[in-house]
């Protein structure tokens, strides 16, 4: 506007500064050529110069001799390390919400995560993922255009329903399995389902903590049911079942977060029984079964898919971003679990869905599992070694999964109050409780073995 109040310069320089700010131009980006400018803002290539010069000034532009001007990076390394840490901080108590923004922030070169519940992308196999996605990608073509079915595309529930029926479960395509955005969606339809305000729900404790949150948005009451080696206290389960008549039990039986333990059979039977004699439904969280290596009990093949609801995922042993879980239930649940899904959100995304159909079809899974456990297995053992040899105590040593349960004999809490400014992202085990009492428990994830920095931040923290 060249009545405008502001120069040219000034409204050109203001122009760009703004399209940098809101990531229009992207650091790294090339701007026109002073020329090209000159022509496109129909000003002389004088003010052009000055504009840009104003930028530079700003470091919002770095100019480069002989190759033009580029968009700066906006953040000092330093100065975007101090900002991790900051984030870092806890509240006056660290809570779930804290916890899990923090394992979701950007990383630094300071940020560590003793307790994050992913294992590091080279421990896993990423070209079979992307080879995955690329032939999909070359297949379907226009075939995308589509919202695809509220169910889910159809060849992975029959691929899944094999698997399943091969494991006892008799699990139909059509009339037991939908589709889902992993395990943690699965389970809030379950609960978006069954649970109304009021309801009594029960859980084990230690448990998953995100399902804390979520049953309680639904307005239940949760009650904890201790949780052992072999699984959970089955005279306490039978008296909380008896005194609050309970909706469901939601359970996590085969290689059990945090603990890692898995359900014997003689347990299982028993939570069956319990659970007719007081008539609740049982949710079975199967997230972390790939990782243990065979011959676990599974409740729904126990039950064949009578009041067991069964629900799985593949992100832990995939990738995180491939969010592709199933439910499998007995037939009348399942209607309304894929109405509640069109209803919430018309449909899963089917490429991830195609892309996991490839893997399975192809025999590859079975092998990257048979992996990975192994590389688990290790890990978890030199984890175990390493928090003993630093005064942490292990009440019962996991045979399997990605985490181990270690006691630090003192609030666990305080010690992640104290890591946290040092950018070491530790659980504590009061989030594992739905009682949220204090705890000396902490959960660590066994991806920590390589991460040298990890243990010496860990150390130091202890002394304190």
């Amino acid at each position: 506007m060249r009545q405008g109040d502001a120069t040219l310069v000034a409204q050109l320089a203001d122009n760009l500064a703004r399209r940098i700010d809101d990531q229009g131009l992207r650091p790294g980006t090339r701007l026109p050529s002073i020329r090209v400018m000159a022509q496109e803002a129909g000003v002389s290539r004088f003010t052009v110069v000055e504009a840009y010069d104003r930028l530079v000034a700003r470091g919002l532009v770095q100019s480069r001799r002989g190759a033009g001007f580029f968009v700066a990076a906006r953040r000092d390394p330093l100065v975007a390390e101090q900002a991790g840490k900051a984030q870092a901080l806890p509240p006056s108590r660290i809570d779930v919400t804290w916890l899990v923004r923090n394992m979701f922030r950007e990383p630094t070169q300071s940020s560590m995560q003793g307790g994050a519940g992913l294992l590091p992308a080279d421990w896993m196999n990423p070209d079979m993922v992307s080879a995955a996605v690329r032939a999909v990608g070359r297949s379907v073509r226009g075939q995308f255009m589509a919202y695809g079915s509220p169910q889910g595309y159809a060849p992975l529930r029959q691929q899944l329903a094999s698997q399943l029926q091969a494991e006892g479960i008799p699990a139909h395509p059509d009339r037991h399995l939908v589709t889902t955005n992993g395990v943690t969606h699965g389970l809030d339809l379950i609960a978006h389902h069954l649970v109304q305000p009021g309801d009594a729900v029960l859980v084990e404790d230690p448990a998953w903590f995100l399902i804390f949150g979520r049953l309680a948005a639904f307005g239940a009451r949760i009650f904890g049911v201790p949780r052992g080696p072999d699984g959970p206290d089955l005279a306490e389960l039978d008296r909380l079942a008896a005194l609050h008549k309970p909706r469901l039990f939601i359970i996590n039986p085969t290689v059990h977060n945090p603990t890692g333990h898995t359900l014997s059979a003689g347990a299982a039977y028993n939570i069956l029984r319990i659970a007719e004699r007081h008539d609740f439904w049982v949710v079975e969280d199967d997230t972390y079964g790939d990782l243990h290596p065979g011959g676990a009990v599974k409740l729904a093949a126990l039950d064949r898919l009578n009041r067991v609801i069964l629900a799985g995922g593949f992100s832990k042993m995939l990738a995180a971003s491939l969010r592709v879980g199933y439910i499998a239930a007995p037939e009348p649940v399942l209607s309304h679990l894929v109405d509640l899904k069109m209803l919430g959100g018309l449909t899963t995304p089917e490429l991830g869905e195609r892309v996991v159909h490839r893997i399975l079809v192809e025999g590859q899974y079975r092998k990257h599992i048979e992996r990975v456990r192994a590389r688990v297995n290790t890990a978890r053992e030199q984890c175990v070694d390493q928090l003993s040899r630093l005064g942490f105590t292990i009440p019962h040593v996991p045979q399997a999964g990605m985490f181990v349960w270690a006691d630090c004999g003192r609030d666990s809490e305080a010690l992640a109050r104290l890591a946290a400014p040092h950018g070491l992202l530790l659980a504590p085990g009061t989030l594992f409780s739905p009682s949220q009492a204090t705890s000396s428990m902490l959960r660590f994830s066994v991806a920590m073995v390589d991460m040298p920095a990890i243990w010496t931040m860990l150390k130091r923290v202890l002394a304190q």
